[in-house]
């Protein structure tokens, strides 16, 4: 029976860490266009508990619209050769470096934190839904390689947010999946 009380304090730890996140102050939406590599993933989310021993490094291009939104696609290669690929189209808000998009029916509000145009991108989400709601944080690099300072920047702003230890990764390099 304590482990309910460990997730249900878990989740309050994570969603009062990540309701003071803001996105970095002179964002320039264009800068951040162009390709970009997925090296860090944390979540306390239970589909991630699950898969995270399978999870590789994948890509994401980052496409503003003229609105002032961001397309942005997913593509990952899969063992069998297959791609699984996503698209969403994040909605501009308010709040400069912020956007709003909906996936696997669950609300996004997805927050730029820190970004260096020509080398990284730490982005943090909140996914809710009526029942739950859940941070995710991810790295991305432009090159797969990115230094053991930004690493450990990841983990630590990770940790911050609430995200268990066990549940921050670096992602194993992968080949990537064939234009579409």
């Amino acid at each position: 029976m304590t482990l309910l009380p460990t997730l249900l304090g878990a989740v309050l730890c994570s969603l009062a860490a990540s309701s003071g996140v803001v996105p970095q102050a002179d964002l320039n939406l264009q800068e951040v266009s162009g390709k970009w590599y997925l090296i860090g993933f944390a979540t306390n989310a239970q589909w991630f508990v699950n898969r995270r021993a399978s999870m590789k490094m994948g890509t994401a291009m980052l496409t503003p619209t003229a609105d002032g939104d961001l397309d942005i696609s997913y593509a990952s290669l899969n063992s069998d050769g297959s791609c699984w690929r996503m698209n969403h189209l994040a909605k501009k808000t308010d709040v400069p470096g912020k956007f709003m998009y909906t996936s696997w029916k669950k609300l996004n509000e997805m927050c730029m934190v820190d970004v260096k145009y020509d080398e990284y991108a730490l982005i943090h989400t909140v996914r809710s839904n009526d029942l739950d709601q859940t941070a995710v944080n991810k790295l991305y690099g432009r090159d797969v390689d990115l230094g053991a300072d930004l690493l450990e920047k990841f983990r630590q702003f990770s940790l911050e947010t609430g995200i268990l230890p066990e549940n921050i990764i670096f992602l194993p390099k992968n080949a990537e999946c064939p234009d579409a």
